[in-house]
This record gives C-alpha cells, structure tokens and sequence, in this order.
C-alpha cells in the first residue's frame, strides 16, 4: 500500500536520510532504482559521476526557475512497501511501479516531457521511498489531489500482475495511530499511552452508552476530559465536539491539544456517533444480555451489505462497554479484543440502522451498563456465558465480512475472537468444554428472516481456517505492495 509521509521543504535533507544509515543502521544498500530521467546516474554506485548535493539541485531546478512564489513545501514523499510474505522484487519491478505510481499521481504522466522530477530510492528489501519537487518544468503546478487513493488503485493491479499478497481496498477505517511526535511526548510525561489512544478509548466508550447529545457530552465531562463544543452559527445547535486530555498541552504550554471527533477515528464524529444513539431501556440482567446477543449473531449471520454494517458497528458499541464492566481476571483480554474488533466495526460503504440485529446489541449494551455488580455477582458462570454469547457475535461478524470481501476488517474481527476465546478460558479453573462443530453459512442478502439459535453451552469451536489476505501486525492498514513509515521511521 502506497503511504503518503509529510511534505517538506528541504530535498538535500530528505535525500541525506534515504541514502544515509538510517536512525539505526537500518538502511541496506540504498541505491537509485528509478527517476524521471533512465540514464541519471546513483550518487551511492557512482559517486564519481553523481553526488547527492548535485541530484538535490537537479530535483530543485523547476522549483527554482519559478517565475512566482516557490510552494511552501514542495518535496513530495511517499513510500511503497510490499508484504512480509511475499517474494522479494528486483530493481527493475521496482522501476516499473515507481513510473506508474508517479503516473497515476498526476506528479510525472506517462510522455509527458514538462512533469515534475522525481526519483525513487530503495534502501530495504522490501520498500522504496518516492520523492519529488511538486513543480512542472512548465512552471504550472501539478495536480495530485488525490493522489494516494489513486495510487492504491494502482496497487491493487500490481497485486494481481506480480503475484503478491491482496489488500483490501482502501476504505478508511483503519485505526488512526499516533504519530512518532505523539508517542515520544508520551514517553517524555511518563504516560503508558499517547493522549490519542486514551481519548479514542475514553469517547469510544461514552458513545456507545450515551442516549443524546447532552448526554454524550456530559459523559466526557464525568470522565475527566476536557471537551470543547462546536455550534451551528445559524441555528446555535451543536455540530461537532474536540476533546483534550488534561495537562496536554502544546505551545510551550500556552494552550491545550484539541482532537476534533474526526480526527480521533473514522467513525467518532458527532455525525456517526448519534447513529450509536438508542432510547434507554429497562436493566436486564445477565441472562437477557448474552440471550439478545445470541439472537443477534444469528441474524447478522444473514444479514444483507447494509444491515450488516449497522450491526457490526452496534456490536463494536457492545465490546467497548463490555471491557469497562468485565472482571479483573479477563479485563485486558476483552479489553484488547475490544480494540481489535474496533476496525471490523466500520465497513465500507453504506449501512442501514433499522435492523433487529443491531436493536439486540444495542439493547444488551444498555443491560450491561446497569449490570456489573451483576457481573461479579453470577461469578465465572455468569461472565463465561456472556463471553461465549460475545464469541458467537463475533464469528458471525468475521463470516460477514468475509462474505462481502472486507478482507482487513474479517481479520480484524478474527483476532478478537481468539482474545475473546482467552478470557473464556480464564474465566473458569478448568478449559471450558467445547461444543461440536457446527457450520454456518453466509449468504449475502437484501433480506433477513428471523432465526433461532441452537443452545450452545459452552465456548464454540474455532472455525476452519480459511485463506484470506491479511494485514500487517499493527495498528497500520494491511499490507498488499504496502508503504512504509516517512523519514526517521524505516524499518
């Protein structure tokens, strides 16, 4: 996957890192594999004929020969990675992806003698690094704006043409990680996580309890963040909410760090998040939650593209609550189930929030809130029920999004279910007995018909594996011909 890093304004330096050691002598052999001119020689091959001060000027020189102001950051950077399995591609593959990845940038079409310059730097097995001055030899500006979209486009051929390992198409839910700045601040302050996690967590779990607006935003406020409201400057209601963690802050601590709903996750702005909105209801028990759980993953079974997405996003609203509520004993597992299953719970496309399998979530995320004394009182047998109820749910979610071909999302959804399968077994003294195999199938639909589940008693086998693209380790998107991290970051 093609990953976009930060522009610049300082091509010398940018060529001094991809050609230099790296941070940590990481860097292998860095050399030239392609450029907008075939013949221009490799200042680490030969030095002779080519020094990098000498290729940073030549990369400068549309930009310098600007008749009118120069772009503030005018070094384009980006970098190709392919995946840990797949076979390792020579140079000239290589070039040809670079060429076609600039093409389809709008940085240097095909033919097109008056494009930017650029080059393309391998330094590692299994990437390359993009770079280029965003100034036509015309002296007109080029037009990439969208590029990156496109050039996942483009990946998806080359995975197909080369043989390598499929991604699934670029459909923004992956998680949104801290940036390197964040994490070293955390470190710094002697925080066990950047304030971004902490915040997605913290407003992650009041959406998918609160009812309204207000409450919504009350809940924040009882959680101890600070929370800034926007309104509407025509009808004074509010529009979009920032939150920031208190001590956070920026400036030389002149002021403190807002993240908008938006910019924490995909699916946390105040526009999706009253989509998680449901009227309270009257605490259930235990009982009743894992049984609408369990009626629920049978209808998402066979739920159509639409309804499906409506549920498994009530089901992410389920988890999150349920690892605030669980014993000690299992809290970090379903907690890390939870934040695993968080991408699976945003499918692409469009979704309908009418169906009956959302209500069930949505109804057993309600009994939950009211119930964890309840939890610790049932003791283990309670908490095991729950469990595989949850287990169930999550299954059914996994073979959804492998029916519609959401290959990350599925894998995401997979490793829950293992995590989930953990606490089961921490939960009693003894491995929980396991049930007898049973085989679902998924058929995509644009109805569903209600379903009763069969009894399960016990913690629901692991279904047969099946062959599915998977992504990366990491919070990161999964990987195809996939990008790797910008300047200081390469591994």
């Amino acid at each position: 996957m093609p990953k976009k890093a930060d522009s610049g304004d300082t091509t010398a330096g940018l060529l001094a890192y991809l050609f230099g050691p790296g941070d940590r002598d990481e860097h292998t052999d860095p050399h030239l594999v392609a450029a907008w001119d075939p013949s221009l020689p490799c200042p680490a091959r030969t030095p002779d004929r080519m020094t990098l001060a000498t290729l940073g000027q030549l990369l400068d020189a549309p930009v310098d020969a600007l008749r009118g102001p120069r772009p503030a950051e005018h070094v384009w950077h980006a970098s190709i990675r392919n995946a840990p399995t797949d076979r390792v591609l020579p140079d000239a593959e290589w070039a040809k992806i670079a060429a076609e990845m600039m093409h389809v940038a709008g940085i240097a079409p095909h033919g097109d003698e008056q494009a930017c310059r650029w080059v393309a730097v391998r330094h590692a097995p299994d990437h390359i690094h993009l770079v280029a001055t965003l100034a036509r030899r015309d002296g007109i500006g080029p037009r990439i704006r969208g590029d990156i979209p496109r050039m996942h486009t483009a990946a998806r051929a080359f995975e197909t043409a080369l043989g390598l390992q499929a991604m699934s198409p670029l459909d923004q839910t992956a998680p949104r990680a801290p940036a390197t700045g964040e994490k070293e601040k955390a470190l710094r302050r002697g925080l066990t996580e950047p304030a971004r996690l902490t915040l997605q967590r913290t407003v992650r779990e009041a959406a998918a309890l609160a009812t309204g607006d207000t409450d919504f935003l009350t809940r924040l406020r009882d959680a101890g963040l600070r929370v800034r409201e926007h309104h509407n400057p025509t009808t004074g209601t509010v529009d979009g909410y920032a939150v920031a963690l208190p001590g956070d802050r920026a400036d030389h601590g002149t002021r403190p760090v807002w993240f908008s709903g938006r910019t924490l996750a995909y699916d946390l702005s105040l526009p999706r998040i009253r989509e998680r909105f449901h009227p309270t209801i009257s605490p259930a028990d235990l009982t009743r939650a894992h049984t609408r759980i369990r009626e629920a993953a049978a209808l998402l079974a066979r739920a159509g593209r639409t309804e499906g997405a409506g549920d498994v996003a009530a089901l992410g609203d389920l988890l999150t609550l349920t690892a605030t509520v669980s014993p000690a004993t299992v809290r970090d597992q379903v907690q890390a189930a939870a934040t695993r299953f968080e991408q699976a719970s945003r499918a692409p496309g469009t979704r309908t929030l009418q169906g009956t399998a959302r209500t069930h979530f949505k109804a057993a995320t309600r009994a939950l809130e009211h119930a964890p004394r309840t939890a610790r009182a049932g003791g283990a047998p309670a908490v095991l029920n729950l469990l595989i109820a949850l287990i169930e749910a999550v299954e059914a979610a996994t073979a959804w999004h492998r029916a519609h071909d959401h290959h990350a999302q599925a894998t995401a959804a997979a490793q829950a279910a293992t995590l989930l399968r953990e606490a089961a077994t921490l939960t009693g003294t003894t491995t929980p007995p396991r049930a007898p195999s049973r085989t679902v199938r998924v058929t995509p639909a644009p109805h569903r018909g209600p379903a009763t589940p069969p009894p399960v008693t016990a913690v629901p086998p692991r279904p047969p594996t099946r062959p599915h693209p998977a992504p990366r380790p990491g919070p990161g998107p999964a990987p195809g011909p996939t990008a790797g991290p910008g300047p200081g970051r390469s591994r």
